[in-house]
């Protein structure tokens, strides 16, 4: 039992801590289990196996395949516009779409959608986005309490009472504590968001990188203090090369943003300016513009090396960038993106997608020196300039990163892939046969179907583009969680919780045991994920039910909701943590939001979940 303890209690202190990836905590915690012989090895890699995790995998790929083909974003487009003019109109439209939208995708997934839309509906507006960003990530947890697939601890709470031998859970069963999870928060948040979040003034221009204009963008990353032009030459060396032959970032450590080109017309009087981006394969000429960054001494070995003139700055005029036909974006990295812990020039952004990353943002701090072997930190802000196709391209990513810095009428395009009908028709399908028992395929089975299925119609471009919305961080981390609950199980510390927590509280009757469950499931939640605070807490749950002779339903289920409505941290959810830079927040902004909300959930549920699940 103490041994058990004590990598449960590493395990928590790990997960708090952040610097390890959970995924990594989960694995070492369950390699211990073995190493001590507390589990089999059957055991231990039970929860690889687990209908619930399977499930979640086919859910990762449907929910992929209705963002890729552009159906949830064509739909929660058309229902934002009947906002109109009216601020209230809006917040409300804003939580009702994504906790319907959160029902049947994931809420990290929903929040990347959205995001851009929001953004650009409030500075269409001008309303502060910052008031309807928090309340999109919470509303995305509390939409996942609609339906039986919103979220992973809805699973693990089903699957703990499926084990127990009593009746699994249907697809809706949740729905009428989704609607009391949305109906709380839409009257908490509405005064909650217009006292704290509406700072005047801190969010406006032209951007959607939380309301910054582009030259504000480029102010604040100090891009103008680093930025040098250099002139092409008849002596120059790089006449008639290729910019990608010129190694500029590595022999140098300079950075070429982009070209300005002196075209004459035809009538050979006029002269035009025009932007090329730096692309690899772009040829300079006679009289080329370089716009470049990097310090003095760089750029003078540069402009040396190859012939090239130094042009300097008019005399009380700061040189900075233009936005003709070049554009800068923020780019906020997703948890699951494959560039974390790479190097900027490992990710070959502007081999694959021809832009140029100028700066990071990292905790409030902005890294320009350097940038080619920086490594990316997860929670970093990316800064990349580039045509504004190509920008307009790094959109479809949606798995590694979310464009936050792009102009509101990009941010409002909306595009409806020739694909997204049939999506909608599978992911009908999908639900049906999740929601009636007429109908004999069991859910996993459904969820699996639907996946392939999405596959092999062509809602992807390609089967690796469907790999890539699996988050394997979160897939491995419930596996290899799962165990412990058996650990917990094996080892009495189960039974030494669920009977203090009975002996405590169970003479008070079972409403008092219930809370005390829920309390202590939104307090671990604050510190760790909620899908492993679920199936840490469903076996406890479950024991002390049966221990005072009650049904085991309403303790399951306020597991679940304790589990997902965790508000008062930036870190307790992948959403809260997303927002978080495209809004400003601070740490205190969710403790004085979120923090209040989830208090006065905790109270409602504990006397509402009786009611709608008698004991």
């Amino acid at each position: 039992m103490i041994v058990t303890l004590v990598i449960l209690l590493l395990s928590v202190i790990f997960f708090v801590n952040g610097k390890v990836r959970s995924d990594i905590v989960a694995l070492c915690a369950l390699i211990a289990l073995l190493l001590f012989q507390i589990l089999t090895p059957d055991e231990a890699l039970a929860g690889f196996s687990n209908n619930v995790v399977i499930m979640m995998i086919g859910l990762f790929v449907v929910g992929g395949a209705i963002f890729q083909t552009g159906l949830a974003k064509m739909i929660s487009s058309k229902l934002m516009k009947l906002a109109g003019n009216s601020e209230t109109k809006l917040f409300l439209l804003v939580m009702v779409v994504t906790s319907a939208i959160g029902a049947f995708v994931s809420n990290t997934g929903t929040v990347a959608l959205l995001l851009p839309i929001v953004v650009s509906m409030a500075m269409s507006m001008k309303m502060n986005p910052s008031r309807l960003l928090m309340p999109l990530a919470f509303a995305s947890s509390m939409g996942g309490m609609m339906t039986l697939i919103g979220t992973p601890p809805n699973l693990v709470a089903n699957n703990a009472l499926v084990q127990g031998g009593y009746e699994p859970l249907t697809f809706f069963s949740f729905t009428p504590v989704g609607i009391v999870c949305v109906t709380v928060g839409i009257v908490v948040l509405m005064p909650l968001t217009k006292w704290f979040l509406s700072k005047p003034g801190t969010l406006s221009g032209k951007s959607a990188s939380a309301g910054k204009s582009l030259k504000t963008l480029v102010k604040e990353y100090g891009i103008s203090s680093t930025l040098h032009r250099l002139q092409v030459t008849d002596k120059s060396l790089l006449r008639g090369k290729m910019i990608v032959e010129l190694d500029a970032r590595s022999k140098y450590g300079i950075n070429i943003l982009e070209v300005r080109r002196m075209e004459h017309s035809q009538n050979k009087l006029l002269k035009n300016v025009i932007q090329l981006a730096a692309e690899s394969d772009t040829v300079l000429n006679n009289e080329d513009i370089l716009f470049v960054t990097g310090n003095l001494e760089s750029v003078s070995s540069f402009a040396e090396a190859y012939g090239l003139n130094y042009i300097s700055e008019e005399k009380g005029k700061k040189l900075s960038l233009d936005f003709y036909d070049i554009g800068v974006a923020e780019i906020v990295l997703m948890p699951s993106s494959t560039l974390i812990n790479k190097k900027i020039k490992e990710a070959e952004l502007r081999t694959r997608f021809n832009v140029n990353v100028l700066g990071i943002c990292r905790k409030n701090k902005y890294i320009l020196q350097g940038l080619a072997d920086e490594t990316i930190n997860s929670g970093d802000l990316l800064l990349v300039q580039g045509t504004w196709d190509n920008i307009a391209a790094l959109e479809k990513e949606t798995n590694e990163w979310i464009v936050v810095g792009r102009p509101l009428e990009e941010a409002a395009k909306v595009t409806l892939d020739y694909k997204a009908p049939l999506a909608a028709g599978i992911m009908v399908l999908m639900i049906a046969a999740m929601m009636f028992d007429f109908i004999p395929v069991a859910p996993v089975t459904a969820v699996m179907i639907a996946a392939l299925l999405m596959v092999l119609t062509g809602c992807f471009r390609n089967v690796e583009a469907a790999y890539k919305t699996i988050n394997w961080e979160s897939i491995v981390l419930i596996a290899a969680m799962m165990p412990m609950s058996t650990a917990l199980e094996k080892t009495g510390v189960s039974a030494l919780i669920s009977s203090t927590l009975v002996s405590g509280l169970g003479e008070y009757g079972p409403i008092a045991l219930m809370a005390g469950i829920y309390l202590t499931t939104s307090l671990m939640t604050m510190f760790i994920s909620n899908t492993a605070t679920a199936v840490l807490l469903a076996p406890i749950a479950m024991s002390s039910a049966v221990a005072i002779g009650v049904s085991p339903v309403p303790f399951l289920i306020a597991v679940a909701v304790a589990a997902s409505m965790c508000f008062a941290s930036p870190f307790s959810t992948p959403p809260n943590a997303l927002v978080m830079p495209a809004g400003q927040y601070t740490f205190m902004d969710y403790v004085k939001v979120g923090l209040p909300l989830q208090i006065i959930m905790a109270i409602v549920m504990i006397f509402v979940l009786p009611l709608l699940f008698p004991f």
